[in-house]
């Protein structure tokens, strides 16, 4: 090959690429991977000596509140700009975010505006779900539809909340809408009624403090809900995506689901894999809140036999960032009780070293695994169809590890606008060095070289599930 066949070549590590594992080299030209191989002739203008390190598809992560308004009217902590950059000190080079509309919008405009925001502020790549909080007014029928031919492919509903939530008549034709135009549709699963039903018994015998929190989103109130949209999805014949599953028998309902045929994909969280509901007995226990909540060790066991298995495809972060003052958490008082505290927690930064450090480094699933739950499955799920492989034709979105790297967490180390990490105190093994987007170096040495607005927003094609056994 010509010296000028390659922009960037990375040499010498251990890449993680669909022909498989092993030592090799990459060759990178205008932005795209055209050439992995041993040795690979020619030279670049750009050379990175990655011996000793792990090569691995940038993460995908599709599950990320950024710069968004919640329905109770709060700006969350960051913005673009403070979000993809904590995003890239952890691995990341793909977001899906959220265009959250509230009644009374139109849905294209909310695309619009969420758009003007990220192609400012963005450091790396992007997509968007629509969350649907009216279907009325011509939403239904014209933006939805527009914004799906558009390639905006992802809606997100919720079966809870009082401004966004769906009945199910909403939800069915939502539902249908998708079915015929080829997009997904994403649920916030939980049953209000339960939680309603809970809330107030607890604020009624003066039990308002955080960690009542978890007892107001009882594990039933996600059974069922997880249950009934799964129905819903079998009698449309739609696509759906269950988000951030909590609980054994949510897992074991999309298990039983996928056997009948239905057309369903799961995702969890690290908090989920990580924390225990008693982490809300801590000191200062709001910034944990989140929903629905972490719940106890025998369902991490079974969300991690869930992953194995593939009755859980994705981890996404659901970073979803409130200060710890009256801009976020405490936007009602220190002494709110738990109902009017911002629910959610940062966890870009930190969603690929945790996953890293427990299926890698303790060999819980090893790297094959690790590479298709945080950047493959997600990207096929939301028909990101350049993301998520380092493979020839697809674009260079690469991630440079050192596996022997540790780390221990600090109090307020995280690189977003949130001020403080939840998962202070742990020691990981194994972190990201350097960083390639579409072939840019936006990381390097673990020194941040991106700029803000150089992400681009990705068209998603129709999703398309791997066939259920």
């Amino acid at each position: 090959m010509k010296d000028s066949d390659f922009d960037t070549l990375i040499r010498g590590a251990t890449v993680v690429h669909s022909g498989g594992t092993g030592i090799t080299d990459i060759g990178i030209r205008a932005g795209v991977v055209t050439a992995i191989g041993t040795d690979l002739p020619g030279s670049a203008p750009v050379q990175i000596d990655a011996s000793g390190l792990i090569a691995l598809p940038g993460g995908v992560d599709t599950h990320c509140h950024i710069e968004q308004v919640s329905g109770a009217g709060l700006l969350n902590a960051d913005t673009f700009e403070t979000a993809t950059r904590s995003a890239v000190m952890g691995g990341t080079t793909t977001v899906v975010s959220f265009a959250a509309q509230h009644p009374g919008n139109r849905i294209a405009r909310v695309v619009e505006d969420y758009a003007a925001l990220a192609r400012k502020g963005s450091l790396i790549d992007y997509a968007f779900h629509m969350i649907v909080a009216e279907t009325a007014h011509g939403n239904l029928d014209d933006d939805i539809p527009a914004m799906i031919a558009e390639g905006h492919r992802s809606i997100k509903i919720f079966t809870t909340y009082d401004k966004v939530r769906q009945d199910d008549k909403s939800i069915l034709d939502i539902l249908t809408v998708a079915k015929r135009d080829g997009a997904l549709v994403c649920f916030h699963a939980e049953n209000d009624g339960l939680i309603r039903h809970m809330t107030e018994r607890l604020l009624a015998e003066g039990k308002t403090a955080p960690k009542y929190h978890a007892v107001s989103h009882p594990r039933m109130a996600e059974i069922e809900a997880i249950d009934r949209m799964c129905r819903f999805a079998e009698f449309t014949d739609a696509r759906i995506m269950i988000f951030h599953v909590s609980t054994r028998e949510g897992a074991e309902i999309v298990r039983a689901a996928k056997k009948r045929g239905v057309q369903v994909e799961a995702e969890t969280c690290p908090h989920y894999l990580f924390m225990t509901e008693d982490i809300l007995e801590q000191d200062n226990p709001a910034r944990f809140m989140c929903s629905p909540p972490q719940r106890t060790r025998d369902d991490q066991d079974a969300l991690w036999d869930a992953i194995s298995d593939g009755t859980i495809g994705l981890v996404t972060s659901d970073h979803a960032p409130y200060r710890m003052d009256e801009t976020g958490k405490f936007a009602n008082g220190t002494d709110a009780p738990f109902n009017k505290i911002a629910n959610g927690m940062p966890g870009l930064e930190t969603r690929l070293p945790l996953m890293f450090n427990a299926m890698v480094s303790e060999g819980r699933m090893g790297l094959d695994a690790f590479a298709h739950l945080t950047a493959n499955a997600p990207a096929e799920a939301f028909g990101l169809v350049r993301k998520g492989r380092i493979a020839e034709g697809y674009d260079a979105d690469i991630t440079l590890w050192n596996p022997d790297l540790s780390y221990t967490y600090g109090a307020n180390d995280l690189h977003d606008n949130v001020g403080y990490n939840p998962f202070e105190g742990t020691t990981v093994r194994g972190m990201p060095v350097s960083v390639l987007s579409r072939g840019r170096i936006i990381l390097h040495d673990r020194a941040l070289t991106g700029l803000a607005g150089d992400g681009v927003w990705q068209t998603m094609k129709p999703p398309t599930f791997a066939a259920q056994e």
